[in-house]
């Protein structure tokens, strides 16, 4: 009986300590910048997709082609630090980039750009509008 309890007891413990020690030194904390300049402070996993990280907060940040590197709708803006050192970015992303509207020296898209430990605290600028493509101004949900 008591050894069954300790066990219950130790896995549980085992358990606790894996979700702090993952909170505490793998989650990313980002400020998204909405085109009214509203900031929003979310939290995410290191290596995260940036429009999914934004889609489970509710931010709007379209992603019409579902991350399929297909539009521009995902188009965010970054501090230059932090563009910096970013890999490049693949000509299929710079050919959509050319697509997207306000586009900076900073830009990329959301759907290529995954939450790096040099992106904590750092803030996420949305552009004041989107160029969809959809006739019926179709905005993709999070599954």
């Amino acid at each position: 009986m008591y050894w069954t309890v300790f066990i219950l007891w130790f896995h549980l413990s085992l358990l606790f300590f894996y979700f702090v020690f993952e909170i505490i030194f793998y989650s990313v904390t980002v400020i998204f910048v909405d085109k009214n300049n509203n900031e929003y402070k979310v939290i995410g996993k290191e290596g995260q997709n940036i429009v999914h990280l934004a889609h489970e907060n509710n931010i709007e940040l379209e992603g019409a082609c579902e991350c399929s590197l297909a539009c521009s709708t995902c188009h965010i803006i970054l501090e230059a630090d932090v563009y910096k050192k970013l890999e490049a970015p693949v000509e299929e992303e710079e050919d959509l980039l050319d697509l997207a509207f306000g586009l900076t020296s900073t830009s990329r898209l959301g759907c290529q750009v995954l939450l790096t430990m040099d992106m904590d605290n750092k803030k996420i600028k949305l552009p004041s509008a989107t160029r969809n493509f959809y006739v019926d101004g179709h905005k993709p949900k999070p599954h």
